[in-house]
């Protein structure tokens, strides 16, 4: 299968950088699937499950927050604010954030503190989806 060159960034961290062959992330205009010589195209990423897939291995996932995807002649930048694998995930800690999230926006303070309760809430959800998700398919 054909390549192209990806590079993961989140905010704190190089997620990935090298060969890819294939590499599906949730954007503004649906889920995209990129694969080599894909048409140049900037988008906005949502935070959800990106699914990539290096040569010769499985496929992979990562939790990733909100960010931005751009595609220009066989190279991907992805920009997030956090790419996270499953392994890196720790499943208690994302429940206390989604717990502690839940309990901000019931509270009902301004509008700009549920906005961030809420972001917080979508990103611990997120994370615990994928955690899950690999959890299943190993077993």
């Amino acid at each position: 299968m054909a390549v192209f060159q990806v590079h993961i960034l989140a905010a704190d961290k190089t997620f990935y950088e090298g060969p890819c062959e294939s590499l599906t992330i949730s954007t503004s205009d649906g889920e995209q699937c990129i694969l080599a010589h894909h048409s140049s195209m900037i988008a906005a990423v949502l935070p959800g499950t990106m699914r990539y897939r290096l040569p010769g291995e499985e496929t992979q996932m990562a939790a990733v927050s909100p960010g931005m995807v751009k595609v220009e002649n066989n190279d991907v930048l992805v920009l997030v604010d956090s790419a996270e694998r499953p392994e890196e995930i720790d499943a208690a800690r994302a429940r206390r954030e989604a717990d502690e999230a839940m309990e901000a926006m019931l509270q009902r303070k301004s509008r700009q503190e549920y906005q961030v309760a809420q972001a917080t809430l979508a990103r611990a959800l997120n994370r615990l989806r994928v955690k899950s998700t690999v959890t299943n398919l190993e077993h």
